[in-house]
């Protein structure tokens, strides 16, 4: 009798230790708060309601190599510094270009480059950029297009009559099929998923408004082993060909988006 209650406190206290072991696990993983607004398909809500996109996938996969577990919040774009500053966020990972930002931000990046572009209707008299003097453009509020245009960035972008900066690729795309407006620009990726999304009949022009390189912003002074972990992640990623597959899925030219990518 004595050795069967012996046998039977020896197993619940090997089921306490198994299960405080498995929990232990759970929630010793720390968490990577991404900060990342809507806009598809580098973040996007599903139909069910769960982060999805390029980023969300990029993101996942880094953060499981290291140990993460990744929480994506939307935030308000606008309010992005404060949030990084105050420590509502970890980082920033939503189609963010490091160019011109380099001293604003401890960056992980770039992890790829995404071509600026414009799109016309299929019918348009425009073909080249030249023809866009003194036309409407519209561009999606606080992106890189609106920098080119506004700013005159690029020497080959001219002077067009007026850009309107529009809080989603969704009301950029209706405008151009609305003829709002005459063109429209941003990422290649981001633009044609709200044309294709609009059912609108496009095409690129040929010239490209430029490259953006795509980073993972920090506070500056941040955690530098979290960055360097993850620096690596992303370069693992690259080398065994994850990233290549992500980018595929989503039809992005693997080729020109990291052909020049190179980790330290």
């Amino acid at each position: 009798m004595k050795a069967k209650k012996f046998l039977t406190c020896l197993l619940t206290a090997a089921l306490a230790v198994s299960l405080c072991a498995c929990f232990g696990t759970q929630a010793e993983k720390p968490k990577l708060i991404i900060g990342s607004d809507e806009y598809a398909p580098y973040n996007y809500t599903d139909e069910t309601g769960e982060p999805a996109g390029l980023d969300v996938e990029l993101a996942r996969e880094a953060c499981a190599r290291i140990g993460y577990e990744p929480v994506f919040r939307k935030i308000n774009w606008d309010s992005r510094d404060e949030l990084l500053a105050g420590g509502g966020v970890d980082c920033l990972w939503s189609c963010f270009s490091m160019d011109g930002q380099e001293s604003d931000y401890d960056w992980v990046g770039p992890y790829m480059r995404s071509r600026q572009v414009v799109a016309v209707l299929y019918d348009s008299e425009v073909q080249r950029l030249a023809q866009l003097q003194e036309k409407t453009v519209a561009v999606r509020v606080g992106s890189k297009a609106e920098t080119l245009f506004l700013r005159h960035a690029e020497t080959n972008i001219p002077a067009v009559q007026t850009v309107f900066c529009l809080s989603s690729m969704d009301e950029v795309a209706t405008a151009l099929r609305n003829g709002y407006v005459d063109a429209v620009a941003g990422y290649g990726a981001a633009v044609r998923e709200a044309l294709r999304e609009g059912g609108i009949s496009y095409r690129f022009l040929d010239e490209e408004l430029g490259h953006a390189n795509l980073g993972i912003a920090f506070a500056k002074d941040g955690d530098r082993e979290l960055q360097r972990k993850l620096t690596q992640a992303l370069k693992e990623m690259q080398a065994d060909g994850t990233t290549k597959r992500i980018l595929e899925g989503y039809g992005i030219d693997t080729e020109k988006a990291l052909g020049s990518i190179r980790y330290e």
